[in-house]
């Protein structure tokens, strides 16, 4: 299984997706952005927009943008796995 969380240094809601994998023992990869939006291009060729954070969910077929979705399939679907 290959999860991928696309993140910003020191932006809250990434650091609160990164909590929560951490704290259920996920195992990710980290892809640090640029803090200018127009330098994500990688984001938004995953995504369809350059806003984070980003998770992707190789084994599962999932791509999800906003914290709250991230942190509910976090809780949900990774935890205890």
């Amino acid at each position: 299984m290959s999860i991928t969380l696309y993140a910003l240094d020191g932006c809250p809601f990434c650091e609160a997706v990164h909590d929560a994998l951490t704290g259920h023992e996920v195992e990710y990869d980290t892809v640090w952005v640029d803090a200018l939006h127009s330098e994500r291009n990688e984001v938004k060729r995953v995504s369809g927009q350059r806003a984070v954070p980003v998770l992707v969910d190789d084994g599962r077929g999932v791509t999800m943008c906003e914290s709250e979705n991230i942190l509910t399939y976090v809780e949900r679907t990774l935890a205890g796995q």
